[in-house]
């Protein structure tokens, strides 16, 4: 069964309602945020309801703190499509602008129970919802018993003694230890995008690259990576990256540059899906062309020899 996507909580058909839902923002579906839609499954299947996950859109935090620097750690067809994978049935889109000004009874109550017609809600147990962040996990059953949703909470899930949390992601990847984020998020940190047009340096070099913006993802440590990217058809090519400015060359806003081995296929226009496998170093000034083509082939050996008992 695919995943169906459904806007807002009224006058919804009886078929997106009476559903078992995750409730939180899943940036990243990580290994905390699975526990939570497992919690909702299981009730899904006690309950023989659809399952269900509510993401509000846009972030909240482009909203509350609308100057943070880039901050998502994927795209929301990235996050819808590791739902999917999980067996989500439903994915509500509830526009955070109209949900932010109610309160947390309010929320329940016309969203959850009324709206949505919610038989179940699964959270994590740092929940907070509704106006002012009042709303916990404990006020969250509370208003279960009132409005007719059971309610179950998901406990703390750790990594290396510490939360797994989408912020210790995205610390993770702004810090380049993308192996870190990885085991938080239970799979490499990846960025998709659209192919684009650069400076066409890199074949000159004879690294051709594929160049891709950067947009709302959370910035990585810039320098090279070790990679695997996902081309349209499903195949998966290794490679190497540079996230970065190109300071050597004249600098640009920080992208994406991934050079795929043994590959010379057209690819602009085309949406790839680059996972950030580990970091090799960071991003540098050289003295001229002929240190960057060297360096370059240092990174590209190094990244061979991580990814080759991969392929």
């Amino acid at each position: 069964m695919s995943l169906t996507l459904v806007s807002g909580w009224r006058d919804l058909p009886p078929e997106a309602r009476g559903a078992s839902v995750a409730l939180g923002n899943f940036d990243g579906v990580h290994r905390g945020h699975r526990l939570v839609i497992a919690e909702a499954a299981r009730a899904a299947r006690e309950l023989k309801a659809p399952l269900g996950v509510i993401r509000f859109t846009p972030h909240p935090a482009s909203l509350l703190r609308p100057d943070e620097e880039p901050y998502l750690l994927m795209t929301p067809a990235q996050q819808a499509r590791a739902l999917e994978d999980l067996g989500v049935d439903i994915l509500y889109d509830l526009p955070f602008d109209q949900i932010s000004p109610l309160s947390d009874e309010a929320f329940a109550r016309d969203v959850l129970a009324a709206g949505l017609g919610a038989r179940h809600v699964a959270a994590g147990f740092d929940i907070r919802f509704g106006h002012g962040r009042t709303g916990d996990a404990d006020s969250l059953k509370r208003l279960g018993e009132r409005y007719g949703f059971s309610v179950s909470i998901a406990p703390r899930v750790d990594e290396d003694g510490a939360k797994v949390s989408s912020s210790a992601a995205r610390e993770a990847v702004r810090a380049g230890e993308v192996e870190k984020a990885a085991r938080i998020l239970g799979r490499p940190f990846a960025i998709e995008g659209v192919v684009v047009e650069g400076q066409h340096l890199g074949r000159k070099l004879g690294y051709p690259t594929a160049n891709v913006f950067l947009g709302d993802y959370v910035r990585p440590r810039l320098g090279s990576y070790a990679t695997r990217t996902r081309l349209p058809d499903g195949r998966v090519v290794p490679g190497v990256a540079n996230v970065g400015q190109n300071p050597t060359t004249g600098l640009v806003d920080a992208r994406l540059e991934v050079w795929l081995f043994d590959f010379d296929e057209d690819l602009y226009g085309q949406t790839l899906e680059t996972e950030l496998v580990a970091f090799i170093r960071p991003e540098a000034k050289f003295n001229g062309l002929d240190e960057l083509i060297r360096v370059i082939g240092e990174d590209a050996a190094k990244a061979k020899a991580i990814l080759t008992p991969n392929f």
